[in-house]
């Protein structure tokens, strides 16, 4: 018997029991569970996936660029500014550009008025889209390319009938090996190697470089180069690139063109990053959508479950007791939701990466703002609920049931 001035004390609820009766509720819905948990999953899986391909497909540029390096400078004739013809090029250019302070190695090629076959039986209008250049030695260095095959041209070979194909142009002529041959102005040259790709310089994957020397002596090369390659440290790229036109062209600069090669993959790189983010935009409204379907199945479990409620308010649970259970039952729902998410995401961000033989790359904060908006969402969709439940008279939850 309740002493006379006594006060009832409200029941206490741990923090485990809280867990406990908001998974009651879950585990006698499984399906409808699933369901609510299958939009929250999408949501952040579309995210974790977005984010991820992109962040791996800019890694992987990062590393060719870091590869191929983003201190090479291409110069080539400019046109004149009266005439509208193009300015060829000193003999000595690459000469000229060698003795810059800070360039590391210079590579040449010139343009040839001729086409490359496979046979004397074939058309000479029938290029293929190949060029025929004279390439210097230290060519290859430069471009930090490497040979698929083969061997390339050195002192001695570039002397005779011999030359070397870019990936493409050995494709395009069926050369799949050194020591085949290829037509080029009615002389056969024998094929010396096969160049791997060369992304900062497509011009010479789709060429035949012959030598500098048997060009002049066999294929009426003039020595002039039409393109000039140079490597120079990292930070003298810029004050290089400034002194180049003069030192190629001391009297009209303007008439000499410099690019930087590698500004493509670097504008490429930046792009993918803009890219991911309206996609990521999309992810946010796939999971607010997901969210959305938390709240509706909360407020659907309240009405189905006005007669638990009722039961427990007469009983003693508190009002702050009931929101806790449901707004755990929505953390719950959405955390299950978000963890299935951060797996099916980071799955298809690995299956990509591995069928495209690129890094694998999920940054660190997509995982931890993933899981961490879908707390945000679960708390803020099991609010509403929550109030609702907290607020059910106990009297009327149990007559209307």
């Amino acid at each position: 018997m309740r002493r006379r001035g006594s006060v009832l004390k409200p029941a206490r609820l741990t923090p485990l029991d809280i867990l406990h009766t908001g998974m009651a509720g879950m585990r006698n819905r499984p399906m409808r569970v699933v369901l609510s948990a299958l939009g929250i999953a999408i949501g952040i899986a579309t995210m974790i996936s977005v984010v991820g391909i992109s962040a791996s497909s800019k890694e992987n540029l990062l590393r060719e660029l870091d590869k191929l390096g983003t201190n090479m400078l291409v110069v080539t004739p400019g046109t004149d500014l009266v005439t509208q013809k193009e300015v060829p090029m000193a003999k000595d250019a690459a000469g000229r550009v060698a003795r810059i302070d800070g360039v590391e190695h210079v590579g040449a090629t010139g343009l040839l008025n001729h086409t490359v076959r496979r046979s004397e039986k074939i058309d000479d209008m029938i290029t293929g889209g190949i060029s025929v250049q004279s390439a210097t030695e230290d060519l290859l260095i430069t471009l930090r390319g490497g040979m698929r095959s083969g061997t390339w041209l050195n002192a001695a070979t570039g002397k005779y009938p011999s030359v070397v194909l870019g990936d493409v142009a050995a494709r395009r002529l069926g050369i799949t090996e050194p020591g085949q041959r290829v037509y080029i102005d009615d002389e056969y040259f024998t094929v010396l190697g096969i160049l791997d790709e060369l992304p900062l310089a497509p011009e010479i994957a789709r060429s035949a470089l012959v030598g500098w020397e048997v060009g002049q002596t066999r294929l009426g090369f003039d020595g002039r180069p039409t393109t000039i390659y140079e490597r120079s440290a990292d930070d003298r790229v810029e004050p290089v690139h400034s002194l180049i036109p003069r030192t190629v062209d001391p009297q009209t600069p303007h008439n000499v063109e410099v690019t930087d090669p590698s500004s493509g993959l670097q504008a490429k790189a930046a792009a993918e990053g803009a890219f991911s983010n309206l996609l990521l935009g999309l992810g946010g409204v796939a999971l607010l959508v997901g969210g959305v379907g938390v709240a509706n199945t909360m407020i659907i479990s309240v009405l189905e479950r006005r007669y638990e409620i009722g039961l427990r308010r007469s009983i003693g649970a508190t009002r702050g007791q009931i929101r806790g259970q449901f707004v755990t039952e929505s953390l719950l729902l959405s955390g299950l939701g978000g963890l299935v998410g951060i797996l099916l995401g980071a799955a298809v961000t690995g299956g990509y990466a591995i069928s495209n033989g690129i890094p694998w790359v999920i940054p660190p904060w997509t995982i931890g703002g993933g899981f961490g908006a879908t707390l945000v969402i679960g708390t803020l969709a099991g609010l509403y609920p929550a109030v609702r439940a907290s607020h059910l008279s106990p009297t009327l939850a149990l007559h209307a049931t």
